[in-house]
């Protein structure tokens, strides 16, 4: 969820293309469950994947083009605002199925949750709607582009840290959610390598001639 000059505008119909793919998924994963709690948890498992690569895709975009110029770089990088703001849809989604949950079996998502993930997931999520509602030009000119920067940054690696948190508790019982951490350490790297890449770049000195 990035503000973009004008010219490195994305386009808007990856948005739809994203929501409706998660409405296909949801419905396919559903489809095939054996019960509706089971669907409902298939979902939930899915929908937090989706987000996972859909932020991680957004998080690491700007420095990704410091190292690469490859055309799928600067497709991720123009298209930056429409993916995170497709990140938000696939969390929303998320957020629904775990209120069915707790709506259908009350008893089994009391033994998933703890005090902990309400506070600190209720935490993230306000911080996923607020950035949300200002990836818009006429929000984001509304509150400022000082704030929108603080908002923005500071949101992106609180969410960076709850993904984090959340996929790597679940490591012990299931290891291959070790393929999500290591996920969220690669766009780590390349967020910090390419963002000092170009940091250098802009700090260095015009080349003079003669």
């Amino acid at each position: 969820m990035t503000q973009q000059a004008g010219q490195q505008r994305g386009n808007w119909a990856i948005v739809l293309l994203i929501a409706l793919g998660l409405a296909a998924m949801t419905l396919i994963l559903a489809a095939g469950a054996p019960d509706t709690t089971e669907a409902i948890r298939v979902v939930i498992r899915a929908t937090a994947r989706t987000s996972l690569v859909l932020f991680m895709a957004a998080f690491c975009a700007s420095g990704l083009v410091a190292l690469t110029s490859a055309p799928a770089a600067l497709w991720l990088r123009r298209n930056r605002r429409q993916i995170g703001v497709g990140f938000a849809l696939s969390h929303l989604l998320h957020a629904a199925a775990l209120v069915a949950l707790a709506r259908r079996d009350p008893a089994l998502f009391d033994t998933l949750t703890t005090p902990a993930s309400f506070i600190f997931g209720g935490a993230a999520y306000v911080v996923i709607v607020a950035m949300l509602a200002t990836s818009f030009d006429a929000t984001a000119r509304a509150i400022g582009p000082v704030t929108w920067r603080r908002l923005h940054t500071t949101g992106v690696w609180f969410i960076w840290l709850m993904f984090l948190i959340n996929f790597g508790k679940r490591i012990p019982a299931h290891p291959s959610y070790a393929l999500a951490i290591m996920l969220a350490f690669t766009a780590l790297v390349v967020r910090v390598i390419g963002g000092r890449k170009n940091k250098a770049g802009l700090n260095r000195p015009a080349a003079t001639v003669g």
